[in-house]
């Protein structure tokens, strides 16, 4: 079991999100929780606090009499859950759940201790709320995205439960689970937050990193099969250039091919003296998609860990309005809704991965065109030349799919549009954007998969099965299983499904 205290680590909630392990909320939460909640009810009774006993939005100017306050948060909830487009999978809305209970965690929100139960509870038994793509701006927060969850936990709306969307009330009756008790400003501070795009950016950044993995064996495979010479990724060459990032992509790629029997030492080849060749057969340098690895993959992997690192900190704050401070005995009023910082690095994530996506289309034509090889028939077509046609409509796939996240990669976080008559008049729209990267990492393992075949095509082609290193050899074993080595012309569909679906769970 993961206990929620005072902060949850990335690790913790990939165990939580995509190892279903148990939730657990410490004692101390809850009682931080009951301090910030009777203290908001003590501290809202003579004085205007926003979204207690003023209206929302524009409309704050608008007292709410005493009698009407409860009421006040169900009519939020419900006007706001007015989300359209495709429902949220089942992993992304686990994720903003366990979101937005680390936020709630903190004791900022002066909500009642139902809330984090009832969330836990939801979490714990793969519950998940309907709720929508379309909607959030990302400036006080995922406002209409969260109001589907919101919507949930008072017994509402609609979840996902064993595969089937039903509605809540009828799934809480048979698991005798209770709704959220709404007694001060619980429909506010469950709306107000940036917990969609966050944890969606999470599951993004989980991604991302396995992507990052993938394009390293890539890249790694392809030198092996084109016999390269090792100085591109030594020691001596990237300590030289000072990016951290550089100097591990190329460290894990020494560590890739320490074992492998088909990467050249120039040495011994182009230095020993012995080739008097006026023109040389094998090439003196490789082309940059293989011998600017380290130079390509290294601002990837410093930009995706700078991600996780904004992720985590957003994933341990407090991003409601407005802030209830038991010790200063205060409430202040901001702007901590406010998704700049993730739908900043949702921008630089996507663009990131759109580069990798270009990267691997790049080495498979490589490997796809003969005329620059010069080692592997067209299309990698182990049949007859014409009458067979390899790998040539898997090709086209990669190719396309390539230039849709080249268009996705245009920037969410700089395309604000005024809204809420002019009260959100700077937005952050840091839900698209995590979700168009979503689409964008998706995109990349489909480009990924119809590569991976292609390698592990070429390898049969040449017989370096066994020449490999072991690292190359393993991954080869495991796509051999999926899909071996053809000749004949037959649908590719199945297979780089099946694949894809292989490097998301590996």
């Amino acid at each position: 079991m993961v206990s929620v205290d005072k902060e949850l680590t990335l690790s913790q909630f990939y165990e939580i999100v995509f190892k279903d392990e148990p939730l657990g909320v410490e004692p101390e939460v809850f009682r931080a929780i009951e301090e910030s909640h009777t203290f908001l009810k003590e501290f809202a009774a003579n004085r205007v606090i926003y979204g207690v006993n003023t209206g929302f939005g524009p409309m704050a100017q608008y007292r709410i009499q005493d009698e009407d306050t409860n009421q006040l948060q169900y009519n939020l909830i419900r006007s706001h859950a007015a989300g359209t487009g495709e429902v949220l999978s089942s992993l992304h809305v686990k994720a903003t759940m366990l979101t937005r209970l680390a936020n709630l965690s903190k004791g900022k929100s002066g909500i009642h201790s139902s809330v984090i139960e009832l969330l836990k509870e939801l979490i714990n038994r793969s519950i998940t709320p309907v709720i929508f793509a379309h909607g959030g701006v990302g400036a006080s927060g995922d406002l209409v995205q969260l109001a589907h969850l919101a919507l949930v936990l008072i017994g509402e709306g609609e979840v996902i439960y064993k595969n089937e969307r039903r509605p809540t009330a009828t799934v809480f009756e048979e698991e005798k689970l209770k709704p959220i008790d709404v007694v001060v400003r619980e429909g506010l501070a469950l709306i107000n937050g940036t917990s969609v795009m966050t944890g969606i950016g999470i599951v993004n950044y989980f991604y991302a990193s396995k992507l990052l993995d993938w394009s390293i064996w890539l890249s790694c495979a392809m030198n092996e099969i084109v016999k390269a010479h090792d100085d591109h990724y030594s020691v001596s060459l990237n300590s030289v250039k000072l990016h951290v990032g550089q100097n591990q992509i190329a460290t894990r790629m020494r560590e890739h091919l320490a074992d492998s029997g088909l990467i050249k030492k120039r040495e011994e080849d182009l230095y020993s003296g012995n080739n008097q060749e006026d023109v040389f057969k094998d090439k003196v340098q490789e082309y940059y998609s293989l011998r600017c690895v380290p130079q390509i993959l290294g601002p990837i992997l410093e930009t995706i860990r700078h991600t996780g690192k904004v992720l985590e900190d957003e994933l341990n704050s407090v991003s409601d309005n407005p802030i209830i401070s038991v010790k200063d005995q205060n409430v202040y009023h901001g702007g901590n809704f406010h998704g700049d910082y993730i739908s900043l690095e949702m921008d630089k994530l996507k663009l990131a991965i759109t580069r990798l996506t270009m990267l691997s289309e790049r080495q498979l034509n490589y490997l796809m065109n003969a005329k620059i090889n010069e080692l592997l028939p067209p299309f990698l077509n182990m049949g007859k030349l014409g009458f067979n046609f390899g790998m040539q409509g898997a090709q086209f796939t990669a190719t396309s799919t390539t230039a849709e996240n080249q268009t996705l990669s245009t920037s969410m976080y700089i395309h604000s549009i005024p809204n809420n008559n002019d009260n959100q008049d700077i937005v952050s729209m840091g839900a698209n954007a995590a979700v168009i990267t979503n689409r964008v990492i998706v995109n990349a393992f489909e480009v990924l998969a119809v590569q991976s075949i292609a390698v592990r095509q070429a390898i049969d082609i040449l017989n370096y099965q066994n020449f490999v290193s072991s690292k190359t050899k393993a991954v080869y074993d495991e796509i051999s299983a999926i899909i071996p080595a053809f000749s004949d012309d037959k649908p590719l569909y199945p297979a780089i499904q099946q694949v894809k679906e292989y490097l998301m769970k590996k």
